[in-house]
């Protein structure tokens, strides 16, 4: 199992994609494209295409719009029974998005919606604009490409994004009409997780061109759920990339107003010091004049916050301790994301009001809910330890947290 991978939940009719594998046992799985919740390995299985060597039927295909979990099964088919005499292959039709594209491209008012002419080669529509791509430069690794599909020259400029660095650039240029750089920088897949986010600036220009245009600035971040979906023939290099656009929005012409420059403001004249009143001022000094008396500025009140209220001893992470008033039906994620939020609230304010240790009573449940609390336990400098708590009381269903 890796990152990337389509899977189905065991116990339940979600699927998704997995984006980390968090340990040996457990792996975090976005359901819905942007919901993750961690799940225990021998809980799911990989969607794949011997689906249909196995059970004689198509295995599950994800098109445009749809989502795991909703109408993925759309694409399955009951092929039992299946003629023996070949069937003649119907004429692809495009799609009203590929239609478009080719109206862009050819610049021709109405475009033909139909399948390809006898004999000639099928070809994908190429979308005009300025895309990113990833292309394989083997099964492991990616060439981060930059490609222009425009009439226009483009300057641009390319960095990278990290947590231990906020930018670094790697290249600028000149990107020529109808072209693609050679490789910006490499990426692994297998390193898919800590990838960095990717800067591009971006400056369209034409030689005697009678309009200048505003700087375009693109920040691309991967995530999983959305970057295995991306996979598409590219323009201009003719190859299957993982593609984004990265002129969603045009760059607007400046208009001439807009370049001339403004006059600067003047400087305003530092102001003459009054004049100083001599004998006032011995007066004053001798102590034959009162002296004035000193503005008093008053301290600012810092705005009252409330006290941070320490959590019970035994904290009770069900649903029905948590929201005692709630009478709608939820889904076992939502509930699971509930009950990390408490989990973690009542952490914090243990901490913050030095308790020595709580118990979280989590109950048996299929080990989900206790696997995550352990796993955030773990990685808490200010846990001395924990441990299942009295087997006694709770059983296995609560961990006694020892705070340092």
């Amino acid at each position: 199992m890796n990152v990337g991978d389509r899977v189905r939940l065991l116990t339940g009719t979600e699927e998704g994609i997995v984006t980390r594998l968090l340990d040996s046992e457990l792996v975090e799985v976005a359901i819905d494209n942007d919901f993750t919740i961690p799940v225990l390995r021998r809980e799911v299985v990989v969607v794949a295409q011997e689906e249909g060597k196995n059970f004689d039927r198509t295995a599950i295909e994800y098109s445009a719009g749809q989502m795991p979990g909703k109408s993925a099964n759309a694409s399955k088919k009951d092929r039992s029974k299946r003629p023996s005499a070949p069937v003649a292959a119907k004429a692809v039709q495009p799609s009203l998005q590929e239609a478009l594209a080719a109206v862009a491209s050819s610049g021709a008012g109405v475009a033909k919606i139909g399948g390809p002419a006898a004999g000639a080669p099928k070809q994908a529509a190429a979308a005009k604009g300025l895309f990113l791509a990833l292309v394989h430069q083997s099964p492991e690794l990616l060439g981060v490409t930059l490609i222009n599909n425009t009439e226009a020259d483009v300057l641009f400029t390319y960095g990278e994004e990290t947590s231990a660095r906020p930018y670094r650039a790697l290249a600028a240029d000149k990107l020529a009409p109808k072209s693609s750089t050679k490789p910006l920088s490499f990426l692994h897949m297998k390193d898919f997780e800590t990838w960095p986010a990717v800067i591009i600036q971006l400056l369209p220009t034409r030689l005697n061109g009678d309009a200048a245009y505003e700087l375009l600035t693109k920040r691309q971040g991967f995530k999983a759920s959305t970057f295995y979906s991306s996979s598409r023939p590219a323009p201009v290099i003719g190859k299957d990339a993982y593609l984004f656009q990265l002129d969603e929005r045009a760059a607007a012409a400046i208009t001439p107003e807009k370049l001339v420059q403004e006059a600067p403001a003047p400087t305003p004249e530092p102001t003459k010091p009054a004049g100083v009143d001599i004998a006032a001022l011995k007066a004053q000094l001798s102590g034959d004049a009162p002296a004035k008396p000193a503005a008093v500025i008053a301290a600012a009140t810092p705005a009252p916050t409330a006290p941070v209220v320490a959590p019970p001893h035994e904290f009770d992470l069900h649903l029905e301790a948590l929201r005692p008033d709630n009478k709608e039906e939820m889904s076992s994620t939502a509930i699971l994301r509930i009950q990390l939020d408490a989990f973690e609230d009542a952490l914090v304010r243990a901490l913050a009001t030095n308790m020595h240790e709580i118990v979280f009573i989590h109950g048996m449940g299929n080990g989900v809910l206790r696997k995550e609390i352990h796993r955030q336990l773990s990685r808490n400098k200010d846990i001395k330890f924990f441990e299942d708590a009295r087997k006694e009381k709770f059983g296995f269903g609560a961990t006694l947290v020892r705070l340092k």
